[in-house]
């Protein structure tokens, strides 16, 4: 797809976003499972619930407009952000050091989707996606919310 519009760029970064989504759903039960503390554990498995809310928001969005259509793409900067957790996982032996690890590489996906999000709830207020934005802006308080929640574990560690 040629990106020549702002309506476009957005269908861009909304199919983007999806994928990333989907990835990220597969990613966080691997998170869970090698995770030892029982906090970050329950961390990883409330945020694959809140995701899965995520995609069926994406969803509305797309059903809430005729003009937009998820397209079939892959977010290359999540599979790179998944692939190196699960090298992080394989490198390093279940414990304090490999939470402080997953928790690195969990922020690392929540600041990539804290970008995403503000961008995407910029861009449809923009083109007067008014549900739009305010789907994409409770999702953006959500993935906030997650890295809060990571930092404060991190700093009980």
């Amino acid at each position: 797809m040629k990106v020549k519009t702002l309506l476009d760029l957005f269908i861009h970064d909304l199919s983007d976003v999806y994928s990333a989504e989907k990835q990220i759903t597969r990613a966080l039960p691997k998170m869970a499972r090698a995770a030892s503390d029982e906090s970050l554990k329950n961390a990883f498995q409330q945020h694959l619930e809140e995701t899965r809310g995520q995609i069926e928001r994406l969803d509305q969005v797309v059903e809430s407009h005729d003009e937009l259509r998820i397209m079939r793409m892959k977010c290359h900067a999540l599979e790179g952000l998944v692939e190196e957790a699960q090298e992080l996982i394989e490198s390093t032996e279940a414990g304090e050091v490999r939470d402080a690890g997953l928790i690195g590489a969990a922020q690392k996906v929540e600041h990539y989707e804290i970008a995403t999000y503000g961008t995407l709830v910029a861009m449809a207020k923009k083109l007067k996606l008014n549900d739009a934005a305010r789907l994409l802006a409770e999702t953006l308080a959500e993935e906030k919310s997650t890295d809060e929640k990571l930092t404060v574990i991190a700093k009980k560690q």
